[in-house]
Formats: structure tokens, sequence, C-alpha cells
């Protein structure tokens, strides 16, 4: 028998190395095709604040941008991912009236790279930058336009200011939610004496025009809780505050700034800016509550605790609120100087027992329409109330959760009463805490 292998034998070990061979050959293949990230969908949030493009993929990206002139685009390169219907559905998604994108498109560029061309209206300032995925959000690439002259709000106010401005005066009306506010105010905040009086009567006056900011929590990429009939509590926040600046545009002495006007995300701390770039009198957050079983439900209201939270149910709610950044998207990248300026300071405790006063007003009429889910103000570490100067309220209108409270939360009339509880409650804080000269604030950048 010659030397050379058995002819089985031989098969054998010659299948055994080619199945080797195949497998080294194509396992990597397989194995990379596998990993080639797909854009699963797109979404576009303009607003005149600056308009967002959403991305979001199914594995990290590979990519580039940079800017050119005449005309003004926005170029993005893409590495690894093929271009697929949703890539091409873009040009259809950018609406004529966005303010700062006038054309948005998307090809092959060259052998495994994607160009995204944006064609501008205005100079901008673009933000590009990778959201890892949290919540139902998988990978998010973020394409954020901001203009390079942004409208400055303290300008916008001045220019539709009230010329006549009434002191604000109790109405009899007013006199039974009063004397409740002032109830629940004895049991924890004793009254400092008002100096700001009328010369006849000694009652308390509001003599100028105090300006405030009304923050429809989450927006855009945030839906923030999402109610069993499909009610995303971002369109209900924005609803009652809407309502809530007309009744306060209304009053002679009062204006409200809305920290957004649409279906758009502001990050906590510009929530904050914003408010102080207008020199707010009082801030207030509007949201709507959510809990793990239906049945929970009521009104509350909650203000910025030095320490911790005043129970457990706010220091999870705060914890939730204060991870609206992380769902909306924030490029953690940009260094901004004003996030320091929210740290507590000396000046807190004044403001957080202003808060509470506010506080005390507003849960007193709110109770009056709505149950209350705690019949005391709460107070834990909500990052959008952490301004130091103004005295500022989370007001959590009703339990979109509850099945009964988001059919409520949806009806224009309770939503009408909602506004209409809320600006009393200002109306009493203001009646016996009356705004003392506006003061001078420091250059926000």
């Amino acid at each position: 028998m010659s030397k050379r292998a058995h002819p089985i034998h031989g098969r054998r070990q010659l299948l055994r190395y080619a199945g080797a061979s195949l497998i080294l050959s194509v396992s990597p293949l397989a194995g990379a095709a596998a990993k080639l990230p797909s854009i699963l969908a797109v979404r576009i949030w303009p607003a005149a604040d600056y308009t967002r493009v959403t991305l979001e993929h199914d594995a990290p990206l590979k990519y580039t941008h940079f800017t050119v002139e005449n005309p003004d685009r926005l170029v993005v390169d893409i590495e690894g991912v093929e271009f697929n219907s949703v890539l091409d559905s873009l040009a259809r998604k950018v609406g004529g009236d966005d303010p700062y994108i006038k054309l948005l498109r998307a090809g092959r560029f060259k052998p495994g790279v994607v160009r995204l061309v944006m064609e501008l209206k205005t100079k901008v300032a673009p933000q590009v930058f990778e959201v890892k995925p949290v919540g139902e959000y998988g990978h998010r690439l973020v394409l954020d336009v901001y203009p390079v002259n942004p409208p400055d709000p303290l300008m916008a106010l001045l220019e539709g200011r009230k010329d006549a401005v009434e002191p604000l005066k109790p109405e009899a009306d007013l006199q039974v939610a009063d004397k409740k506010a002032d109830e629940l105010q004895a049991k924890k905040v004793p009254e400092a004496p008002e100096v700001h009086t009328t010369k006849k009567s000694g009652k308390p006056i509001v003599d100028r025009l105090v300006t405030i900011t009304l923050d429809p929590g989450h927006g855009g990429e945030d839906p923030g809780a999402v109610g069993k009939s499909g009610t995303f509590e971002k369109n209900v926040t924005l609803e009652v505050a809407r309502r809530l600046k007309a009744r306060i545009d209304a009053e002679p002495n009062m204006r409200a700034v809305l920290t957004r006007d649409s279906d758009f995300f502001v990050p906590l701390h510009m929530r904050v800016q914003k408010a102080r770039r207008v020199q707010a009198d009082l801030f207030l957050s509007i949201h709507a509550d959510a809990w793990i079983k239906p049945d929970a439900r009521g009104s509350s209201v909650f203000v910025l605790s030095e320490r911790g939270a005043s129970s457990a149910q706010a220091r999870l709610l705060a914890q939730k609120e204060n991870e609206a950044d992380l769902i909306g998207g924030v490029n953690v990248s940009a260094k901004d100087p004003f996030l320091a300026r929210t740290l507590l300071d000396l000046s807190q405790t004044a403001t957080i027992n202003d808060s509470l006063k506010l506080g005390k007003y507003l849960l007193g009429e709110l109770g009056n329409i709505n149950t209350l889910h705690k019949a005391s103000v709460e107070q834990a570490g909500f990052a959008v109330l952490k301004a130091p100067d103004i005295p500022s309220a989370l007001i959590e209108t009703a339990f979109i959760s509850n099945p009964e409270e988001e059919r409520r939360l949806n009806d224009d009339a309770y939503q009408e009463k909602l506004a209409e509880a809320i600006v009393r409650g200002i109306r009493q804080y203001f009646i016996k805490h009356p705004p003392g000269p506006k003061a001078k604030l420091a250059s926000l950048g």
C-alpha cells in the first residue's frame, strides 16, 4: 500500500480544510454585514429657537461634518451605512416654513459612504453629536441647527410690553381660596411682614409689571409620560401652558413667556436660563404625573429642596424629570458656563422659602378643581427649579396614567379650569408678596 493518504481519509481532510477555509473567509464578511448600522427613522423638529434633525439607528455610526458657504450648507458624511428608503425620504420631511432649513437630501457619496446635505436659509452654528440608547430610543445622530444671531427674548418682551400697569388688589371672590392658602401656609412657612402697601388702606399692591416664565414640560424627542389612550404629556403641558399664558397676558399687570411654544426639546438648564434672561419674577413648570398603578390620581406641587427630598415619591419624580435631558438628547460636549450658575448658592434659601409660599397658594387653588395627591407642597432636587433668584414651582396637573384623569387632561374645559386655578394662585401670591424693584441681573453670556 502506498504512503499516500487513504482516498476516504484524504477526502475527509480536504473537506475539513476546505470547510475551515470557507469559515475563515466567509465568517468575517457575514459578521461585518450583520454589524452594519442601519438608519431606522428620521425626525425633524423645527422651532424658532433652533431646528433639530434626528437620525435613529441600530448601531454606533462613524461620521464627519463640515459647513460650506455660498450657499450656506451643512454636510454630514456617514460611513458604513446603506442608502435606504428612510434616507431617501429626507427631502420630503422638511417643511417650507422651517426657519433654518431650506432643503435636506441624502445620497450615495462613494462606496460605503452616505452624504447628507442640508441647505440653509441663514448662517447657523450647527451642533452634530450622538446620543446613546435610552428608553424607547436606539442610537441617535442629532443635527442641531442654531442661528448665529439668536432672537433676544428680553427684547421681544420689551417690544410687546404693556404700558398700562394697574395695581393688583384682592377681590371678594378670592377670599375663600385666600383663607385656605393661608391655612396651608401657616403650617410650615411663617409669614414675613409686608412693606409694599397703599397709603390709605395699608393693603399690599403690585405696582409694576411682573413677568412669569411658563415651562411646558418635555417636548420634541422627549414625549414625557404616555397615557393608556396614547396621550403624550408633552402635548398636554403645551396646551395648558398656552391657555395659562393667554390668561396671564389678559391681566393688566402680568405677562407670560413660554420656554417653548411648539413641539421641540429644550434642555433643562436652558429652561432656567430663559427665565433669567427675561428677568422673570416667577417660574412655573407644567407637567402631568404618571405612576405604575392606574388608580393614582390628583394634582401636586413641588419646589426645590436644599437637602433631601420630602418623600420617596418626590425623590423618584425628581429623578425621572431630571432624566429629560437623556431622553430629549443633549450635546454633553458643549461647554455651557451657565450650568455652574444653577448650583445652589447662599441666595437659594430665600428663594426656596418664596417658592414654598407660591406652592401653597397654587395647591390651594388646584384643590378647588381636582383631588390633591398630597395636601402639602413637596420638595426634591429638580434641576429645572434651580434658578437661584426666581421663586419656582413644578405643577403636576393630574395623573396621565389614570384613564379618568387622562380624559380630563384632554378636555378643553378642564384645561381652562387648570389655567384659571393657576392664575388665581399666582394672584394670591402677589397680593400677599408683592415683588420688589427689578434686580439688575449679571450678564448671562
